[in-house]
């Protein structure tokens, strides 16, 4: 994420971003939806892409918890969307083809 615009936008650095997808054992972390345009605005969310490792284990109530992080980190409201969950063809064909990768484990 080179981009300084995000940067500015997020009111974080990667590594804090990758500090905290290492914990909750995710894999990959994209950005996708308004935070990517310049429709963005203080009152904005931040639509989050995530991919999880494949034995995270993670409940309910711990994917709340990400939020909730996520939500503290970023300074705004989150939205988490799992890959594995996008089912449908149009949501997903729009959100893969705009996505922006944060974190990608190595």
């Amino acid at each position: 994420m080179a981009n300084p615009l995000l940067t500015q936008r997020l009111h974080t650095d990667l590594r804090t971003i990758a500090d905290l997808c290492d914990r909750w054992k995710i894999t990959e972390l994209a950005l996708f939806g308004s935070v990517l345009r310049d429709d963005f605005h203080s009152d904005s969310d931040i639509d989050l892409l995530v991919t999880f490792a494949p034995a995270h284990g993670w409940s309910l109530l711990d994917l709340v918890d990400l939020q909730d992080e996520f939500e503290q980190l970023f300074q705004r409201p989150i939205d988490i969307v799992q890959r594995k969950n996008l089912r449908n063809p149009y949501r997903r064909q729009e959100i893969l083809a705009t996505q922006q990768s944060l974190y990608v484990q190595n």
